[in-house]
Order: C-alpha cells, then structure tokens, then sequence
C-alpha cells in the first residue's frame, strides 16, 4: 500500500469512530442496535417529553395537573409491579439456570456409565 491510501484508510476509519461516538453520545437509555435512529428519537422525546409540552402549550396546566392526579397513583402500582416482575424474572432465569446445570450433570453422569 502507498502511504496516500494508508492515510485515507486511517482517516476513513476515524470518520467512522468519530461518526459512531457522536452517535452514541449522550445516550442514557438503550439503544437498539437494529433500529439505532428510531430508538434514540424515541429516547430523545422520551427525555424532552414534558418541556416540549410546555413550551408548545399544548396541553394547559390545570389538565395536566388533573391528569396526573387522576392516574399517577395507578402509574406508581404499575411501576411497583413491574418491578416485582423483574425480581421474579430473576428468580425464574436463576432457577433454569441452576436447573440446566445440574441437568448437563446427570447428563455426564450417564455418558460415563
């Protein structure tokens, strides 16, 4: 390779990384891998979410109050839910996993006999 096209190779490979980083930057939420641009608009409103209301005046104060009076204690069971299903997740994937092992043991156990 001549040294013009080690060069251009190095710097595509930086377009790349810097392209990638910036991408990425930033980013607080996850990010999917085989939908990158939807899931970080999708994390964008979901972080702009309530200023953007405001700003555009979309929705008057007094409804949003009631609103969140009306359905933040059923937002709060939800979450508190959903977090007691995670734990149970947990549970459950340590459980199979424990379960696996000990089934590839008893599989060992009979190979050798």
């Amino acid at each position: 390779m001549t040294p013009l096209e080690i060069i251009l190779t190095i710097l595509v490979i930086v377009a790349i990384i810097v392209a990638i980083y910036f991408f990425f930057r930033g980013a607080k939420g996850k990010i999917s891998l085989t939908r990158p641009v939807e899931s970080r608009v999708d994390e964008y409103l979901d972080r702009r979410f309530e200023s953007m209301v405001t700003e555009w005046a979309l929705v008057r104060t007094p409804a949003v109050n009631r609103f969140k009076e009306q359905h933040e204690p059923m937002l709060g069971q939800n979450e508190a839910k959903i977090s007691e299903l995670q734990g149970f997740e947990k549970e459950i994937n340590s459980s199979l996993s424990r379960m696996e092992e000990r089934l590839d043991d008893l599989e060992k156990e009979l190979s050798k006999t």
